[in-house]
Protein backbone atom coordinates (compact mmCIF):
# COMPACT_ATOMS: atom_id res chain seq x y z
CA UNK A 1 0.00 0.00 0.00
CA UNK A 2 0.64 3.54 -0.33
CA UNK A 3 -0.04 7.15 1.26
CA UNK A 4 -3.17 8.46 -0.43
CA UNK A 5 -2.74 11.36 -2.81
CA UNK A 6 -5.01 13.54 -5.23
CA UNK A 7 -5.21 12.09 -8.71
CA UNK A 8 -4.31 14.88 -10.73
CA UNK A 9 -1.17 14.49 -8.92
CA UNK A 10 -0.65 10.96 -9.12
CA UNK A 11 -1.00 10.66 -12.52
CA UNK A 12 1.02 13.53 -13.46
CA UNK A 13 4.15 12.14 -11.68
CA UNK A 14 3.25 8.66 -13.94
CA UNK A 15 3.69 10.67 -16.87
CA UNK A 16 0.33 10.58 -17.98
CA UNK A 17 0.30 14.77 -18.26
CA UNK A 18 -0.04 18.35 -16.83
CA UNK A 19 -2.61 18.78 -14.19
CA UNK A 20 -4.58 20.94 -17.01
CA UNK A 21 -4.11 17.80 -19.40
CA UNK A 22 -5.07 15.64 -16.35
CA UNK A 23 -8.09 17.73 -15.53
CA UNK A 24 -9.35 17.95 -19.22
CA UNK A 25 -9.32 13.82 -19.17
CA UNK A 26 -11.47 13.69 -16.41
CA UNK A 27 -13.53 16.31 -17.83
CA UNK A 28 -14.38 13.78 -20.71
CA UNK A 29 -15.21 11.13 -18.39
CA UNK A 30 -11.97 9.06 -19.69
CA UNK A 31 -10.70 8.49 -16.24
CA UNK A 32 -12.39 5.79 -14.23
CA UNK A 33 -11.34 4.23 -10.09
CA UNK A 34 -12.44 1.11 -9.33
CA UNK A 35 -14.69 1.09 -12.19
CA UNK A 36 -16.54 4.54 -11.44
CA UNK A 37 -16.42 7.20 -13.47
CA UNK A 38 -14.43 10.52 -11.80
CA UNK A 39 -15.62 13.80 -11.62
CA UNK A 40 -13.38 15.16 -9.50
CA UNK A 41 -9.63 15.33 -10.37
CA UNK A 42 -8.51 16.27 -6.82
CA UNK A 43 -10.25 13.04 -5.28
CA UNK A 44 -7.57 11.04 -2.82
CA UNK A 45 -6.52 7.41 -4.14
CA UNK A 46 -4.41 5.10 -3.07
CA UNK A 47 -0.96 3.37 -5.28
CA UNK A 48 -1.49 -0.03 -5.55
CA UNK A 49 -5.16 -0.42 -3.64
CA UNK A 50 -7.29 1.39 -6.02
CA UNK A 51 -7.34 0.41 -9.74
CA UNK A 52 -7.20 3.75 -11.64
CA UNK A 53 -8.01 3.58 -16.00
CA UNK A 54 -7.68 6.25 -18.73
CA UNK A 55 -9.75 5.51 -21.86
CA UNK A 56 -9.85 1.44 -20.28
CA UNK A 57 -6.33 0.84 -20.25
CA UNK A 58 -4.90 0.66 -16.64
CA UNK A 59 -2.57 3.38 -15.34
CA UNK A 60 0.62 2.47 -14.16
CA UNK A 61 1.73 4.57 -11.17
CA UNK A 62 5.43 5.00 -10.52
CA UNK A 63 6.28 6.59 -7.32
CA UNK A 64 10.22 7.83 -8.81
CA UNK A 65 11.59 7.88 -12.26
CA UNK A 66 15.27 7.99 -13.34
CA UNK A 67 16.46 9.08 -16.21
CA UNK A 68 19.98 8.40 -17.64
CA UNK A 69 21.21 11.02 -20.92
CA UNK A 70 24.05 11.97 -22.39
CA UNK A 71 23.93 14.81 -22.63
CA UNK A 72 25.80 17.16 -25.70
CA UNK A 73 27.65 20.35 -25.42
CA UNK A 74 26.07 23.13 -25.57
CA UNK A 75 22.91 22.30 -23.65
CA UNK A 76 22.98 23.20 -19.85
CA UNK A 77 22.16 21.46 -16.73
CA UNK A 78 18.86 22.83 -15.66
CA UNK A 79 14.81 22.71 -15.79
CA UNK A 80 14.82 25.49 -17.67
CA UNK A 81 16.57 28.98 -18.90
CA UNK A 82 15.09 31.67 -21.13
CA UNK A 83 18.77 31.73 -23.72
CA UNK A 84 19.75 27.95 -24.04
CA UNK A 85 18.22 25.03 -24.71
CA UNK A 86 18.11 22.41 -21.29
CA UNK A 87 18.22 18.49 -20.77
CA UNK A 88 14.46 18.90 -20.07
CA UNK A 89 14.45 20.04 -23.97
CA UNK A 90 15.65 17.25 -24.76
CA UNK A 91 13.31 14.70 -23.55
CA UNK A 92 11.17 12.67 -26.08
CA UNK A 93 7.29 12.84 -25.13
CA UNK A 94 7.35 9.52 -23.54
CA UNK A 95 9.45 11.48 -20.34
CA UNK A 96 8.29 14.74 -21.10
CA UNK A 97 5.30 14.95 -18.65
CA UNK A 98 7.07 13.76 -15.33
CA UNK A 99 7.94 16.30 -13.25
CA UNK A 100 12.29 15.55 -13.67
CA UNK A 101 15.40 17.53 -12.48
CA UNK A 102 19.05 16.78 -12.97
CA UNK A 103 20.98 15.57 -9.93
CA UNK A 104 23.88 17.32 -10.93
CA UNK A 105 25.43 19.60 -13.00
CA UNK A 106 27.41 19.55 -15.85
CA UNK A 107 29.16 22.62 -17.76
CA UNK A 108 27.88 23.90 -20.93
CA UNK A 109 30.50 22.79 -22.79
CA UNK A 110 30.85 19.43 -20.79
CA UNK A 111 29.11 16.42 -22.32
CA UNK A 112 28.04 12.73 -20.99
CA UNK A 113 26.10 11.27 -18.11
CA UNK A 114 23.47 13.70 -16.35
CA UNK A 115 20.88 11.89 -14.15
CA UNK A 116 17.00 12.98 -14.15
CA UNK A 117 14.91 12.16 -11.22
CA UNK A 118 11.87 13.22 -9.05
CA UNK A 119 13.34 11.98 -6.79
CA UNK A 120 14.86 14.19 -4.29
CA UNK A 121 16.08 12.59 -1.60
CA UNK A 122 18.34 10.27 -3.92
CA UNK A 123 19.49 13.06 -5.75
CA UNK A 124 20.35 14.97 -2.37
CA UNK A 125 22.38 11.61 -1.53
CA UNK A 126 24.16 12.04 -4.73
CA UNK A 127 25.19 15.51 -4.27
CA UNK A 128 26.22 15.68 -0.51
CA UNK A 129 29.22 17.01 -0.32
CA UNK A 130 30.18 14.58 2.53
CA UNK A 131 29.48 11.72 0.48
CA UNK A 132 32.53 12.13 -1.57
CA UNK A 133 30.26 9.88 -4.39
CA UNK A 134 32.85 9.09 -7.55
CA UNK A 135 32.64 10.60 -10.59
CA UNK A 136 34.52 9.98 -13.58
CA UNK A 137 35.62 12.01 -16.73
CA UNK A 138 36.85 11.35 -19.85
CA UNK A 139 39.56 14.19 -20.79
CA UNK A 140 41.40 15.63 -23.84
CA UNK A 141 43.75 17.47 -22.57
CA UNK A 142 46.62 20.01 -24.44
CA UNK A 143 50.23 18.76 -23.19
CA UNK A 144 51.95 16.11 -22.34
CA UNK A 145 50.47 14.12 -19.34
CA UNK A 146 52.94 12.67 -17.14
CA UNK A 147 53.34 9.97 -14.50
CA UNK A 148 54.35 13.08 -12.44
CA UNK A 149 51.05 14.71 -13.30
CA UNK A 150 49.54 11.27 -12.57
CA UNK A 151 50.89 11.68 -8.84
CA UNK A 152 50.27 15.11 -8.07
CA UNK A 153 46.60 14.18 -8.91
CA UNK A 154 47.18 11.32 -6.42
CA UNK A 155 48.29 13.75 -3.53
CA UNK A 156 45.68 16.43 -3.72
CA UNK A 157 45.62 19.02 -6.97
CA UNK A 158 46.02 22.78 -5.19
CA UNK A 159 43.37 25.35 -7.17
CA UNK A 160 44.13 28.58 -7.54
CA UNK A 161 42.05 29.92 -5.06
CA UNK A 162 44.08 28.09 -2.52
CA UNK A 163 41.56 24.91 -2.19
CA UNK A 164 43.28 21.68 -2.07
CA UNK A 165 40.96 19.30 -3.60
CA UNK A 166 40.87 15.41 -2.55
CA UNK A 167 42.99 12.82 -3.64
CA UNK A 168 42.06 11.70 -7.46
CA UNK A 169 42.92 8.89 -9.51
CA UNK A 170 44.80 9.78 -12.75
CA UNK A 171 44.51 6.78 -15.31
CA UNK A 172 46.42 8.31 -18.71
CA UNK A 173 44.91 6.48 -22.44
CA UNK A 174 47.41 8.53 -24.34
CA UNK A 175 50.40 10.83 -23.37
CA UNK A 176 51.56 13.25 -26.58
CA UNK A 177 50.46 17.12 -27.37
CA UNK A 178 47.18 16.34 -27.07
CA UNK A 179 46.15 13.46 -24.05
CA UNK A 180 43.60 11.31 -23.21
CA UNK A 181 42.70 10.20 -19.74
CA UNK A 182 40.17 9.08 -17.49
CA UNK A 183 39.87 11.24 -14.21
CA UNK A 184 37.92 10.30 -11.09
CA UNK A 185 37.52 12.80 -8.72
CA UNK A 186 35.05 12.82 -5.25
CA UNK A 187 33.87 16.42 -5.03
CA UNK A 188 32.51 18.56 -7.14
CA UNK A 189 33.80 22.32 -6.97
CA UNK A 190 33.06 25.19 -9.77
CA UNK A 191 35.22 23.42 -13.21
CA UNK A 192 37.10 21.47 -11.03
CA UNK A 193 38.58 18.97 -13.53
CA UNK A 194 39.33 22.23 -15.67
CA UNK A 195 40.92 23.84 -12.80
CA UNK A 196 43.27 20.96 -11.65
CA UNK A 197 44.99 20.81 -15.13
CA UNK A 198 45.16 24.25 -15.53
CA UNK A 199 47.21 24.25 -11.96
CA UNK A 200 49.69 22.04 -13.43
CA UNK A 201 49.53 24.22 -16.82
CA UNK A 202 47.28 22.40 -19.09
CA UNK A 203 44.20 23.11 -20.67
CA UNK A 204 41.20 20.45 -20.97
CA UNK A 205 39.73 20.83 -24.39
CA UNK A 206 36.85 18.36 -24.14
CA UNK A 207 35.64 16.92 -21.06
CA UNK A 208 33.33 14.04 -20.87
CA UNK A 209 31.56 12.39 -17.69
CA UNK A 210 31.42 8.80 -18.25
CA UNK A 211 30.20 7.20 -14.43
CA UNK A 212 28.74 8.80 -11.40
CA UNK A 213 28.51 6.57 -8.65
CA UNK A 214 28.10 2.94 -9.21
CA UNK A 215 26.02 4.16 -12.75
CA UNK A 216 27.89 4.30 -15.90
CA UNK A 217 27.03 6.22 -19.37
CA UNK A 218 25.26 4.04 -21.90
CA UNK A 219 27.82 3.74 -24.68
CA UNK A 220 25.34 3.15 -26.61
CA UNK A 221 23.37 6.75 -26.47
CA UNK A 222 24.09 9.10 -28.54
CA UNK A 223 24.19 12.76 -27.66
CA UNK A 224 21.16 14.02 -26.37
CA UNK A 225 19.72 10.69 -26.50
CA UNK A 226 18.29 9.03 -22.64
CA UNK A 227 16.63 6.23 -21.33
CA UNK A 228 15.32 5.15 -18.11
CA UNK A 229 17.94 3.29 -16.01
CA UNK A 230 17.52 -0.66 -15.38
CA UNK A 231 16.85 -1.76 -11.61
CA UNK A 232 20.19 -3.34 -11.27
CA UNK A 233 22.04 0.42 -12.15
CA UNK A 234 19.54 1.85 -9.48
CA UNK A 235 20.80 -0.69 -7.07
CA UNK A 236 23.97 0.08 -8.19
CA UNK A 237 24.07 4.01 -7.83
CA UNK A 238 22.15 3.14 -4.59
CA UNK A 239 24.67 1.53 -2.96
CA UNK A 240 27.43 4.42 -3.71
CA UNK A 241 25.40 6.57 -1.78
Amino acid sequence: MGERQRLDKLLGNSGYGSRKEIRNLVKQRRVTVDGHVVNDPGIHVEPGVNRIRIDDIEAVYKKFIYIMMNKPGGVISATHDKRHETVIDLLPEEFSNFDVFPAGRLDIDTEGLVLLTNDGQLAHEILSPRKHIPKTYYVHVNGTVTDKDKKAFSEGIVLDDGYNCLPSELDIIKSSETSEVNLTIYEGKFHQVKRMFESLGKKVVYLKRISMGGLKLDPRLEPGQCREITDQELNALKNNC
